[in-house]
């Protein structure tokens, strides 16, 4: 038989068979879908589990960086087809309290810049914790804070300086950063300048030593001119980050 008529005789047995196929296939997909409706609800049982560990542990370290709240991550189902995706039927929200006595609502809506930069280092610094102890092997990441220093100082800033020095134990951490308090704490130094040239600005980054370290930090705090209580501040904040 030629390859035409083959495949005229398979639409034939289709078109003769079409009840049988469509039965067929109804079948496989009822089948198709209680195995996904079982595996998406086992999925989200591991995920509200793990939601409030997250929780708890974040909770903590945004505590830590000046900040007192209330934080929670809620798992909310869509268990209709109209919900279900390769990764479940789930979607995961962070909500946050800045302020005893405010109800928890959606970080997004709620939360400052400062306030969005710590929760974000917190949350980094609480998976990077529990992946460290769950995973002995685990092989060391590199992550990247820019703006970090966002709408804080002081005290806050200092904190979260800390908090990356921390989190640089495990991990190589790089940081842009306007803020001494937080610059203070690196191992290492990189100052990224702009230039003119012939016409073109071209960006250059140099390598800091221990006495240029120290002039960049004081220029952080003084400004254009760096005094002599500045670099005497300068240093005291690079020893006292050690």
């Amino acid at each position: 038989m030629s390859a035409f008529g083959e495949d005229v005789a398979r639409k034939l047995a289709e078109v003769e068979n079409r009840e049988e196929i469509l039965k067929a296939l109804h079948s496989e997909l009822d089948r198709s879908a209680s195995e996904y409706r079982k595996a998406a609800a086992a999925l989200t049982a591991k995920r509200e589990a793990a939601a409030a560990q997250l929780a708890k542990q974040a909770e903590a370290q945004i505590d830590s960086l000046a900040m007192k709240v209330s934080f929670e991550v809620t798992v909310l189902s869509e268990e209709s087809e109209s919900g279900w995706t390769a990764a479940g039927w789930d979607e995961v929200e962070y909500r946050i309290a800045t302020n005893a006595g405010e109800p928890l609502k959606p970080m997004t809506e709620i939360a400052s810049g400062g306030e969005l930069s710590r929760v974000m280092l917190a949350l980094k610094v609480a998976v990077e914790e529990r992946t460290a102890k769950s995973s002995r092997n685990a092989t060391p990441r590199t992550l990247v804070f820019d703006e970090i220093d966002i709408g804080i100082g002081g005290r806050a800033a200092e904190a979260v300086g800390q908090k990356l020095k921390a989190l640089a134990r495990g991990q190589q951490v790089l940081c842009v950063t306007h803020l001494p308090q937080i610059a203070a704490f690196a191992d290492q130094h990189l100052a990224v300048e702009k230039q003119e040239d012939r016409g073109k600005t071209k960006t250059h980054i140099r390598t800091l030593d221990d006495r240029t370290r120290m002039q960049e930090v004081a220029r952080m705090l003084s400004g254009a001119k760096v005094t002599e209580t500045s670099l005497r501040h300068a240093a005291q904040m690079i020893a006292a980050s050690r």
